[in-house]
């Protein structure tokens, strides 16, 4: 599947931002970093976002934050996201991350791991709209770019208000909404709810983006026709599969459905996402990013269980090759 650039067809704008395409990455720690934001890019994905970021380590120097939000000289648009509880520290990180060149500045409010919720931060803050309210007014403040929050559908079943959170946010100066369809206490388990994406939209005059079990064509086509939002962003679905926006795109535009490239081309691009790893980060820490990539990749072959046990161990980019070597020829 050969790679391509982004539709020519502007599909929203954020204030000023263009964003060309329906199918955007959705920042996952751990997984969406630089090397694999690139390859999306390269697989037409419209917009990305930096793995979420500690306002408070940034503001305190912490090492890790500058790499998480280094953006590659080809993403833009892109947005490096923050999370944390305090106003002032959240508008104070965002002025620091301009010297990083974002397009956009993303405010987590959906994050629903213990840690996070422990400070505060993340999908707590559906349950604080005003605390919520008062963290998107600071940093719409302090920067001159657009600010853009990603909610959830609610704190749990009982508490569904994610449409009352996007009218707190768009009220304090956020410029677009994201809103994956689930509540905290649903973490990733299903149902996703495309009636609150429906009614955010309705809701709110900014762009809202919907989030939540895009894995094919099809889901994004079903999203955005009966929530009616602007953007899908894709997250688990793009896991072991960048090329899903390129399919995606195509199907929204012309109709047509794109096979998953054969196992061969499969490998190929694993290899080139790992040896970008390898080239960002070095080859050990690379390699042991790798594991889980590579079995994303291998998912839906034959015997995949065995071919994931096997790539838990692997530590070098060479003996990466010479497995998927062996697999190119076992599965054709």
């Amino acid at each position: 599947m050969d790679k391509e650039t982004n539709s020519k067809q502007i599909r929203v704008k954020i204030a000023d931002v263009e964003i060309r395409g329906a199918a955007a990455l959705a920042p996952m720690a751990g997984c969406s970093d630089l090397p694999f934001r690139e390859l999306c890019r390269e697989f037409s994905a419209s917009y990305t976002v930096t793995e979420m970021v500690s306002a408070k380590g940034f503001i305190l120097g912490d090492r890790k934050s500058d790499e998480l939000m280094t953006l590659g000289k080809n993403e833009h648009p892109a947005a490096i996201q923050l999370f944390g509880s305090e106003p002032q520290i959240m508008a104070r990180a965002a002025e620091k991350a301009l010297r990083f060149s974002p397009d956009i500045i993303d405010i987590n409010m959906g994050c629903p791991a213990t840690k996070i919720i422990k400070g505060m931060a993340g999908s707590s803050l559906m349950r604080d709209t005003a605390l919520a309210g008062r963290i998107v007014k600071e940093v719409a403040s302090a920067v001159s770019l657009p600010v853009t929050v990603k909610i959830r559908a609610g704190w749990n079943k009982d508490s569904i208000n994610a449409v009352e959170m996007a009218k707190v946010c768009e009220q304090n100066g956020a410029a677009a909404i994201c809103v994956h369809g689930r509540t905290k206490d649903q973490m990733y388990a299903p149902p996703v709810n495309l009636d609150v994406i429906k009614a955010v939209k309705e809701s709110v005059s900014v762009p809202v983006i919907g989030n939540g079990d895009i894995e094919t064509p099809e889901d994004a086509k079903r999203m955005l026709e009966y929530t009616g939002c602007d953007l899908v962003m894709v997250g688990r679905g793009a896991l072991g599969r960048p090329w899903i926006f390129k399919i995606i795109n195509e199907y929204l535009e012309s109709g047509v459905l794109i096979d998953e490239p054969p196992v061969k081309e499969r490998m190929g691009i694993m290899l080139e996402h790992i040896e970008r790893l390898c080239r960002y980060k070095g080859e050990y820490i690379g390699m042991l990013e790798a594991r889980k990539h590579a079995a994303w990749y291998t998912k839906s072959l034959k015997g995949a269980s065995l071919y994931r046990r096997e790539l838990s161990m692997v530590k070098t980019f060479d003996e990466l090759k010479k497995i998927s070597e062996r697999i190119i020829e076992e599965q054709t």
